[in-house]
């Protein structure tokens, strides 16, 4: 061979040895979906709906994504379904048996639960059997809704029906989802493999945030909780006297009726509290109570209150379940 053609040959050989390039794979996601995509749906909506913090929506469409066909979307549709059912009659039926109480326990996890159990009943009361169908679309409601609809006495069929209708439209949007768009999915998945450490520091930093600013609302509702608060027995003995205190009562009035109403309290809500106090002195006594967890409502009611002048408006401790108490106990 010419010196010319061992210069080639050495010019082109790192070329033609060169290792393929990196291409996108998403292989990788095999071994993290179970064979069973069906028991996965089904699993992950269950606890999602039981109001575990683990979305499903995400689940879904991964699991559609990789289908088989129609047949498959299908069969985790109906497991999504009978999940979201199973769920939704166990909070179902606590409500019916423990009533409201079911609300005020599931809203002590809600980001604000100073508006939680009130917005929840209006939201129902407003939109009737269809906040169980849209319901599903609105995060935490989905939860909380089905104990309302025991708690107000919803028929069994009409609950089964809206729910099944609602976790239909919710699954099967996420699952078509997936199935139509699989192709970008698995260029997504791919693109993840190739950027797994920052994808890890992004969801980490964003996991923190959260963190922090759930610790910082806490420690502001905490600061706020210090305000005076009203015990049961000294709102009794103000009552019998020549002042009776104006209670501001911040449940809805189909609430209220399935609670027990409160004699001589001003049914309202957080936005029309100076409505009902148009013909009451800022120096007298008002007291504000409500059924969220904390007195959560009743704090910032007072608070407001305090803030435009009324000295003398607190908090009742322990709010309904104290007022309703004291009476059995009487």
């Amino acid at each position: 061979m010419s010196a010319q053609g061992l210069l080639k040959a050495f010019t082109l050989a790192p070329l033609l040895h060169q290792p393929p390039k990196a291409t996108m794979d998403n292989a990788w996601i095999t071994p993290l979906l179970p064979h069973d995509h069906n028991l996965l749906v089904f699993a992950n909506v269950f606890l999602q709906q039981l109001g575990l913090p683990v979305p499903s929506v995400p689940t879904m469409v991964l699991a559609g994504s990789q289908s088989s066909g129609v047949l498959a979307l299908n069969a985790m549709l109906l497991a999504a379904v009978l999940a979201s059912l199973l769920a939704d009659w166990i909070w179902y039926q606590a409500g019916r048996r423990y009533g409201y109480q079911v609300l005020s326990l599931l809203c002590k996890l809600s980001i604000n639960p100073s508006s939680c159990v009130n917005e929840t009943e209006s939201r129902f009361s407003k939109w009737g059997v269809w906040s169980l169908v849209f319901g599903k679309f609105i995060p935490g409601f989905s939860t909380v809704a089905p104990p309302v609809a025991g708690a107000l006495g919803m028929a069994r069929s009409s609950f089964f029906l809206a729910s099944a209708i609602g976790a239909a439209l919710w699954a099967g949007l996420a699952l078509a989802a997936g199935y139509a768009f699989h192709a970008q999915i698995d260029t997504t998945l791919g693109w993840m493999a190739d950027h797994g450490v920052r994808l890890a520091v992004i969801a980490a930093s964003l996991v923190l945030a959260v963190i922090a600013w759930k610790y910082w609302k806490k420690r502001h509702f905490e600061k706020l909780a210090t305000i005076r608060h009203i015990e049961i027995d000294e709102l009794k003995q103000a009552l019998a006297g020549p002042r009776p205190p104006h209670i501001i009562d911040l449940r809805s009035q189909s609430l209220a009726q399935a609670t027990g109403l409160i004699p001589n309290a001003h049914l309202t809500d957080y936005d029309a509290l100076t409505q009902s106090l148009q013909n009451v002195d800022k120096d007298y006594p008002v007291v504000t109570l409500c059924a969220c967890p904390q007195d959560a409502g009743a704090v910032h009611a007072a608070q407001s209150l305090q803030k435009l002048g009324y000295r003398n408006a607190f908090p009742l401790r322990g709010g309904v379940d104290a007022w309703m108490a004291s009476i059995q106990a009487a």
